[in-house]
């Protein structure tokens, strides 16, 4: 994206505000996640912690699930864990309220499934997120013709609705998830769950370029991102490398450090 293009990037929400600032000082900005309680708070505050300090723009706080129909294995087990010791969306809330009062400067989203917000009643749950400082939330389950309530609620709240589209996606559809989105737009990669690398063939280029045809609104690319390679092939299409199970896979294995040291050599 061109430092003009970077210019048109809309500034509807506090999250707009921040991206397109952020744009104008970097060629692609990066998301990493954290799923919260796994496998401990502490854990958790010592691994976004280190994520800011590598640079990380946009962090991805998921109040686990028991279902998460849209993450691959990594994720998965990760949420099965949470939910099975007890993390509460009380405690995600306080955990939430903790970090954005930390760091101020890094913009945190909400990543969760419909379920846990309809539980909760779906206008205190977006209220929530806002006075915690939430930049945005991500329900990828929830389709667009049913979000009414939801959407209403975050404009008022001035939180960012971000949908998600695939590569499958029929135009009218693509169009509707435009109109309702703020902040960025989450363009899957591939079909299927997170995880799994993904190979960014013309195929997906041109679906990339379809997109950014109908919108200038950032773009987010998930789903397989992976590889310094990877985010190289997405600077200067996409303005966000959304790079989510590498990170908690390596964080798992070999400590939040390394995954962050990943993370901070994403981009040159």
């Amino acid at each position: 994206m061109s430092n003009s293009s970077v210019q048109q990037l809309p500034e509807r929400t506090k999250m707009e505000r921040r991206i397109k600032a952020m744009r104008e000082q970097k060629p692609i900005l990066i998301t990493s996640h954290s799923v919260l309680g796994y496998p401990s708070w502490e854990f958790n505050e010592t691994a976004i912690a280190e994520m800011v300090e590598a640079g990380v723009e946009i962090i991805e706080l998921q109040f686990p699930f028991s279902e998460p129909v849209a993450d691959g294995p990594t994720l998965a087990f990760a949420n099965q864990a949470a939910t099975n010791s007890g993390v509460t969306t009380d405690q995600c809330f306080e955990f939430a309220n903790k970090i954005c009062k930390r760091f101020p400067d890094t913009c945190f989203v909400i990543m969760t499934y419909y379920n846990v917000a309809y539980k909760r009643g779906i206008s205190q749950f977006v209220q929530e997120a806002a006075q915690a400082g939430i930049d945005g939330i991500i329900l990828p389950d929830l389709p667009p013709e049913e979000s009414g309530e939801y959407v209403a609620e975050c404009d008022k709240q001035g939180v960012s609705p971000i949908f998600l589209v695939t590569p499958k996606t029929a135009e009218a559809r693509v169009d509707k998830v435009i109109e309702l989105s703020k902040g960025m737009l989450y363009c899957v990669a591939r079909l299927g769950v997170t995880g799994k690398q993904t190979l960014f063939t013309e195929e997906f280029h041109s679906y990339l370029a379809r997109i950014r045809a109908k919108t200038n609104m950032a773009i987010g690319v998930g789903f397989g991102v992976q590889t310094a390679d990877d985010v190289a092939g997405l600077t200067g299409t996409a303005d966000i490398a959304i790079v989510c199970s590498q990170a908690i896979k390596i964080g798992m294995e070999k400590g939040s450090k390394a995954a962050a040291d990943m993370l901070q050599g994403l981009r040159p």
